[in-house]
């Protein structure tokens, strides 16, 4: 199963990097043929520079992913992102073709301007909602949730959230069991959504 992760200059470091984490230890548990493969995809250059000024190289570019199963849209400094026509349309139509698309923290922003979300159920980082609800006022904006599903569309709150909202993708598109297992591997306490 391919999982891309989208990142841009300036996306939140564990917004991309803790999903990541999630679905690499969950393939440890895995036959091969089940494994996850997940990996980080940009718009056109490899080399991308996330908050903090960490630097990161995404595997593959809009123009040479594989056929994608599920795509994660992260968040950071949006502001710019979702002003980029290359990218809406590109989140766009990876919506009409994959099974499941997910946001974490102000991600959620670019899924509304791709109208992938119009009048769902969405939440984001805490700080970011009521501008959610300001810039997209159809939206249903959750608070105090750490993830919203809305079957084959999944949001997360802020940053650490992302950990959670991966961890329920895994118990969705796999098991609970398997989730479990990944959460206790990697120490994390995964107990409720909220």
């Amino acid at each position: 199963m391919n999982i891309g992760i989208y990142i841009y200059d300036d996306a939140e470091v564990l917004d991309f990097s803790g999903p990541f984490e999630v679905f690499s230890v969950a393939s440890r548990f895995l036959k091969e043929s089940e494994k996850f493969n997940v990996f980080l995809i940009s718009e056109n250059k490899t080399t991308i520079i996330a908050r903090g000024g960490y630097e990161v190289n995404s595997k593959y570019t809009f123009t040479n992913h594989p056929i994608l199963d599920v795509l994660i849209v992260v968040g950071g400094v949006h502001t710019k992102e979702v002003k980029k026509q290359n990218v809406i349309t590109w989140i766009t139509n990876q919506a009409k073709s994959t099974k499941l698309i997910a946001s974490v923290c102000t991600g959620a922003f670019l899924l509304a301007q791709a109208k992938v979300v119009t009048n769902h159920k969405v939440t984001t980082h805490w700080e970011d909602i009521e501008d959610l609800k300001n810039d997209y006022p159809h939206l249903d904006v959750i608070k105090n949730v750490r993830w919203v599903d809305e079957g084959n569309i999944v949001s997360s709150a802020g940053i650490s959230a992302g950990i959670d909202m991966s961890l329920h993708l895994v118990s969705k598109l796999h098991s609970n069991d398997l989730a479990l297992k990944t959460a206790k591997q990697m120490q994390f306490d995964w107990t409720k959504n909220n």
